[in-house]
């Protein structure tokens, strides 16, 4: 039954592009049967998954192929001299293209058909469910919010929280104020862009929870660092984080 469902959408999708030709977003070859919206086979097969050694903390990866050879816990000297307030951080493919446009796209052009399989990326590193109590997606402001019209990180973390089979919370975590985009500033800017930034509602409910954040792009951790650092103060157990894409 799965794959005759597989075979009828597969169809269909063809018939669709055919009736209403749609072109790959990377490559610009016309798409036909091609599984994945907006991106033909070829050009989604060059996904770059994140492989080797890399720091336990940060997940940077390590320059060398060698370098956790004896020290499987090594951390880089960036963890080391600033600890960040999350346990563990991990990335699964490079942010580069295609995977770079799919999530532009995704974000700024809402096609949000890309989000499930943007998702089933993160099937490349293994989430196991018993490490968590709870998955949350990095929060947008309410005026970036209306803006948009969703929350990619939240579209990625519900998709994820129901393949893993654990509560999504998507109010526990807020944003308290408007910032410039991340991505628009240098290292120290982005320090003191997010000062303050984040909230925890009802603290109660998260106190010793062992907390999964879920965003798309992980660039210096500076993000998922201060939502760390406040779902901790607010009495959260352990807090990690996954991203999709990592900026390496």
């Amino acid at each position: 039954m799965m794959a005759s469902s597989f075979s009828l959408t597969e169809t269909l999708r063809t018939l669709s592009h055919i009736l209403l030709p749609v072109r790959c977003a990377s490559c610009d070859r016309p798409l036909a049967g091609d599984p994945v919206p907006f991106f033909c086979r070829t050009c989604w097969a060059q996904l770059k998954p994140i492989s080797g050694p890399e720091c336990a903390r940060c997940g940077r990866p390590f320059a060398s192929p060698i370098s956790t050879q004896y020290s499987p816990g090594l951390v880089c000297a960036d963890c080391r001299r600033h600890p960040p307030a999350y346990a563990r951080a991990w990335s699964c493919y490079r942010y580069e293209p295609p995977l770079q446009d799919a999530i532009q796209l995704l974000k700024y052009q809402r096609k949000v058909a890309l989000a499930s399989p943007l998702a089933a990326l993160f099937a490349h590193r293994p989430v196991q469910p018993s490490a968590f109590d709870l998955i949350m997606p990095v929060p947008l402001h309410a005026d970036r919010l209306r803006e948009r019209e969703f929350n990619q990180a939240l579209l990625l973390a519900d998709r994820l929280a129901t393949a893993l089979n654990l509560p999504l919370s998507y109010d526990h975590l807020i944003r308290t104020k408007a910032t410039a985009p991340q991505s628009e500033l240098n290292r120290a800017a982005r320090l003191q862009n997010l000062r303050r930034t984040f909230a925890v509602r009802a603290p109660d409910d998260i106190q010793g929870k062992r907390i999964l954040l879920v965003d798309d792009v992980f660039t210096t951790g500076t993000t998922v660092n201060e939502c760390a650092k406040v779902l901790r103060k607010a009495g959260a157990g352990p807090v990690s984080a996954c991203t999709v894409a990592r900026a390496v």
